[in-house]
């Protein structure tokens, strides 16, 4: 079932809608530098002999990008389309519209992509949106389709020992709204599954946020 928001509408419509205008009225509003847990991902690609990627969630394209400059060849999703449009000027600009195609997509619908056809997957912030828990295993579940078997799933998740955890608009399944953004926070057993290798907690931004970076491996 999909979460809604108080007045009955579809939660991940309207965040979908709200990341529009938000991509719209700050262009580039991550900046040109890669966040920390893409040059985490881009080591452990390369140590695990990965080629192509996917990358869920890459807003307007800084670490697609990133990844893509490293030599990888990078699919790239989002569902808002004005991000995709900016990052794919952005792949023009730097000459490496070669090395990266984007396809507009929700996650809560099958990846379209056949069954392990990737070397690796990607994803920074984007299971801690307003994904419920069942959407959440549904979407890992078809990361481990698209995943050569032994392929590296990298993401990092905000959770529930961060600060905005409880606070805001609750919407139900450990979903809080700020601002106008919705976040389902992590508990550990969330992130339990498959190869675990590692559960990296980290903080990013001014609040900060604290997050963990996760890594793991689709069994062979």
């Amino acid at each position: 079932m999909r979460t809604v928001t108080d007045d009955g509408r579809d939660l991940a419509g309207v965040q979908r809608a709200h990341w529009q205008h938000t991509y719209a009225a700050h262009p580039g509003m991550y900046g040109k530098e890669p966040s920390e847990p893409a040059v985490h991902a881009a080591s452990v690609f390369r140590a695990a002999g990965a080629r192509d990627v996917l990358e869920l969630g890459a807003g307007h394209g800084r670490d697609a990008l990133y990844l893509a400059a490293r030599g990888f060849s990078v699919q790239a999703t989002d569902f808002s389309a004005t991000g995709l449009d900016q990052l794919r000027h952005a792949a023009r600009a730097r000459g490496l519209n070669g090395c990266v195609t984007t396809a507009v997509h929700d996650v809560r619908e099958a990846l379209p992509l056949p069954e392990a056809s990737v070397d690796a997957v990607f994803a920074h912030m984007l299971l801690c949106m307003a994904l419920s828990t069942k959407e959440i295993h549904a979407l890992v579940g078809e990361v481990a389709r698209v995943l050569r078997p032994g392929g590296t799933f990298v993401y990092t998740v905000r959770h529930t020992g961060d600060a905005h955890y409880g606070t805001g608009t609750a919407c139900g399944d450990d979903i809080f709204q700020h601002g106008g953004f919705a976040v389902h926070f992590f508990d550990r057993p969330l992130v339990d599954g498959w190869h675990l290798d590692q559960v990296h907690a980290f903080e990013e931004g001014e609040l900060p946020r604290r997050l963990w970076r996760v890594t793991q491996t689709r069994p062979h």
